[in-house]
């Protein structure tokens, strides 16, 4: 396909659509809790939503806008994703055209996918945004997180109950993140709320408490969504975007957790669902066995805990995306155990990036028998989520044990 063809995701996901009906997903619901747009795509039509006039008017002046289309307000990122140009969608993505303008070209382009891999439900996340956090005024994280959850609600999520999202949250201004929970919950399509943790703020801050009451209060869960930084001083040291990619997902996750467990969130908020995104799984054993020694050695430390870290860290829920396969199924079947897979693994494509997951990540998987694969592949998100099971449009849970 050459690029002045553009791009056509039907065509390009051809083969997972085959997939997908070979191993019989249309008999059971499949929910993918970590997708991507890339919202710059559509950044005329955010804009028109932040709030201040000022900074809206430097959302569409800057050079950086007229020359791309592009957010000149959101950080980009150093690094070698398209792996300098060999996959074509990333150069290739806006070219692909929506046929008809009654439904949004990002909605079009959502239900291809979903469609093509055989998904239910998607939860979408926005991309370019994931290096908010490290914009140097905290004001513009928060003028474009709202006219970002002023734009998805008003113009994506009503066009298809099957589209779902966890809002973004402008996490260095607390007041103005409890303010957008308190604005947006009840929206239709939203089931969440995100972090980007590529931050240097302390998750157990005083100033976020009112945030957990909040989404305790609402039922709604929390998500830690990774991603790399090679500004991070630690990374500067790393001359190769592997070395960054493998070590950078999981850092800030396994700094934000380590806070959360030690600091005693799970015994102040209990009832609050976290969501640990985009970091793959090997990481969360080494966490959980480092923890659980050094609690017993320093457990005066953590005067709130009544119980070992890893034993917090079972009840998270986990994205699998990117589900590290290096041949040895012992490891992984481990992993799986150790995590409780089959009650918190939550399936997760990242598509459209480089390195996402189809489904038959986890339906193939021989350790697993066929409830199993169907709790991860869609049952646990619908519990957690309250997502009605798109097969039955029964409760979640209902058919449980069935196969």
């Amino acid at each position: 396909m050459e690029v002045g063809e553009g791009l056509d995701t039907r065509e390009l996901l051809a083969h997972a659509s085959r997939q997908a009906e070979d191993r019989g997903y249309s008999n059971f619901t499949i929910v993918d809790v970590d997708s991507h747009h890339y919202e710059t795509e559509s950044w005329a039509e955010i804009a028109k939503y932040i709030e201040s006039p000022i900074i809206r008017h430097l959302a569409g002046a800057g050079g950086v806008s007229k020359l791309t289309g592009q957010s000149s307000l959101i950080p980009s990122q150093i690094g070698n994703q398209d792996l300098a140009g060999r996959i074509s969608r990333y150069r290739m993505r806006s070219l692909e055209k929506a046929e008809g303008k009654d439904v949004h070209r990002d909605v079009q382009l959502i239900r291809r996918a979903m469609s093509m891999m055989g998904i239910d439900y998607t939860i979408i996340f926005p991309t370019p945004m994931l290096n908010l956090g490290m914009h140097p005024q905290v004001e513009m994280e928060v003028a474009v997180a709202r006219a970002y959850a002023r734009w998805i609600t008003e113009e994506i999520l009503p066009a298809d109950p099957t589209i779902k999202t966890m809002l973004y949250l402008p996490f260095n201004d607390p007041e103005a993140s409890l303010k957008l929970v308190e604005e947006f919950a009840d929206r239709p399509g939203v089931v969440g709320f995100m972090v980007t943790t590529v931050r240097y703020r302390p998750v157990h801050h005083n100033s976020y408490m009112k945030i957990y009451a909040a989404l305790e209060e609402r039922g709604l869960p929390l998500g830690f969504h990774a991603a790399y930084s090679w500004q991070e001083r630690a990374m500067e040291q790393l001359n190769k975007f592997i070395s960054v990619h493998a070590l950078g997902f999981p850092f800030y996750n396994m700094i934000h957790l380590t806070n959360w467990v030690i600091n005693g969130l799970p015994e102040r908020f209990p009832a609050l669902k976290v969501v640990w995104i985009e970091s793959g799984l090997a990481w969360i054993p080494f966490l959980m066995q480092r923890l659980d020694n050094e609690y017993m050695m320093r457990s005066s430390e953590a005067p709130l805990l009544q119980k070992r870290p890893s034993e917090y860290m079972r009840d998270f829920y986990y994205s699998s995306q990117p589900m590290e396969q290096t041949g040895n199924m012992e490891v992984l079947k481990m992993t799986f155990e150790m995590i409780d897979a089959e009650n918190r693994l939550l399936y997760s494509s990242d598509y459209p990036h480089w390195d996402f997951d189809l489904p038959s990540v986890i339906y193939d998987l021989p350790f697993l028998d066929e409830r199993v694969k169907r709790r991860i592949l869609g049952g646990n998100a619908c519990e957690l989520f309250g997502l009605e099971d798109a097969k039955t449009r029964g409760p979640a849970g209902e058919n449980r044990e069935r196969v």
